[in-house]
């Protein structure tokens, strides 16, 4: 495995008496694309929460190019380099979709000072193919524009590692073959991407690694090929 971007080492998280995470030892690589799987309830979205900065892991540490993120604020780890997209997009609905781009650019991006916002801005929607649509209202978008213009705003702050938290969700298979050639587009930049998806063939194509959470714990991890065999996850998603 190449140099790790992240390093998850024994992260724990509890809601009470309730474990949502238990010793999770996990690492991506720079520049890798892994799925991450699970079935409903199994600690995906709490271990993204974790990782970016919305929750705080109980246990463990978590790494992001050496450093420790414990104890940083969600902004901070944009700004050292992690974005996510969120499952439901909250665009700022009365601006255009060139001003939703231009804030987070503003505010957590590297912004280039030789260029203007807008000309960075309307670069960034014409590479997630909304070229066409940057006076729109954002409010105004369908439901696979609205997942363009959330990775937009995701990647509007140059990140290193990009969570994409379900972009795929109620899409046809049209658009999640369109969503998925833009996250190979914005990997191909060297970008390394944590997929969390519940439609497998998108996480098989897309995935060079897969790691497979049930119950708060990691019960598989390899190559897609070797996860789609693997008796722990059959048991995981359809039972004894």
């Amino acid at each position: 495995m190449a140099t790790p971007i992240l390093q998850i080492q024994g992260v724990a998280k509890h809601f009470g008496g309730f474990t949502a995470l238990s010793d999770i030892h996990l690492e991506v690589a720079e520049g890798e694309r892994l799925g991450l799987i699970g079935p409903n309830g199994s600690g995906k979205t709490t271990l993204i929460n974790c990782i970016s900065g919305a929750l705080a892991n109980d246990e463990g540490q978590i790494l992001f190019q050496g450093r420790s993120l414990n104890g940083m604020q969600a902004h901070q780890r944009t700004r050292l380099g992690i974005a996510r997209s969120f499952q439901i997009p909250k665009p700022f609905a009365s601006m255009t979709v060139l001003q939703n781009v231009a804030i987070p650019l503003e505010y957590a991006g590297r912004h280039d000072a030789k260029r203007s916002i807008a000309e960075e801005a309307r670069e960034l929607l014409v590479a997630m193919r909304l070229g066409d649509l940057v006076d729109a209202n954002a409010g105004a978008l369908n439901q696979i524009e609205l997942r363009k213009l959330e990775l937009a705003r995701a990647m509007a702050a140059s990140p290193r590692l990009l969570i994409s938290d379900e972009a795929m969700a109620g899409l046809s298979g049209n658009e999640v073959d369109e969503i998925l050639d833009i996250l190979f587009q914005v990997n191909e930049r060297g970008v390394a991407v944590i997929m969390i998806e519940h439609i497998m063939r998108a996480v098989m194509r897309f995935s060079e690694r897969i790691v497979v959470l049930d119950a708060g714990a990691k019960i598989a991890e390899g190559p897609p090929e070797a996860i789609v065999n693997n008796p722990d996850v059959e048991r995981a998603y359809l039972g004894e």
